[in-house]
């Protein structure tokens, strides 16, 4: 399986601005063949991506998306209109969805289980806050977020790809050691029988990818501010195996 490079460009980048980032990032690493790079812009600019994208080896991610697939739901976005716009992962459960946007754990079950049922693959987000790993409570925290997250849903999450982001990693420029990261990411792995895919996200930068990457237990990195700059992120997308 090739390494995952996604990223998340957050409410960042109108449509025009995508196109420009876009073209850049194809002209720098569009010949890349041993890797996997999921682009996930705002829902404003996934169909200007998806058509600067599609003859690439480019994917197409949504930030979000709810639960219900059509109604009376002023605002939020339906899974499948982000696949006929092309979209073939949705990130869920998001840090900054859980702690400003208020989301919970039955919300993200619904969304992870309306992603299956549609056939878009779920980046699954989890993490513990510094609170939370300072008390010693990392491992607490997150079994609480996979039991809830993926109520009736255990035997299919080899079609989900996990995100181990510690929330006081993301967007501070604290980054867990790889060691850190290393352990939590076996520690999700001995959760499941099954073969599953884990990422690691939280200030990962052109600096400390390959010190990541060469971690046999993290398979990807999901990317934040770092994945708006195209030579930096082109260096995350091509780093080096150490």
């Amino acid at each position: 399986m090739n390494p995952i490079i996604a990223g998340n460009w957050k409410m960042n980048k109108d449509p025009s601005e995508s196109r420009v980032l876009i073209q850049r990032l194809l002209e720098l690493a569009g010949d890349v063949r041993d890797r996997d790079v999921i682009i996930c812009p705002p829902f404003t600019s996934l169909a200007a991506v998806s058509e600067l994208i599609k003859n690439s080896r480019f994917k197409l991610g949504a930030q979000n998306m709810h639960w219900e697939r059509n109604g009376a739901f002023t605002g939020e976005i339906s899974g499948l209109f982000l696949k006929s716009l092309g979209c073939e992962y949705v990130i869920i459960g998001h840090s900054e969805r859980r702690h400003i946007m208020g989301e919970t754990d039955e919300m993200i079950n619904k969304k992870l289980k309306t992603a299956l049922e549609i056939g878009l693959i779920s980046i699954f987000c989890i993490g513990e806050t510094e609170k939370e790993r300072e008390e010693g409570r990392t491992e607490e925290v997150i079994l609480n977020q996979l039991k809830k997250g993926l109520r009736d849903i255990e035997s299919e999450v080899h079609k989900i790809i996990f995100a181990y982001e510690p929330v006081w990693a993301i967007g501070t420029g604290k980054t867990a050691t790889p060691r850190q990261a290393s352990e939590v990411h076996k520690f999700i792995r001995k959760q499941f029988s099954k073969k599953i895919t884990i990422l690691y996200g939280g200030s990962v930068n052109a600096g400390n990818i390959d010190s990541l990457m060469a971690e046999k237990e993290i398979e990807g990195v999901l990317v934040g501010g770092a994945s708006l700059k195209p030579e930096e992120f082109t260096r995350i997308i091509k780093f080096q195996q150490m």
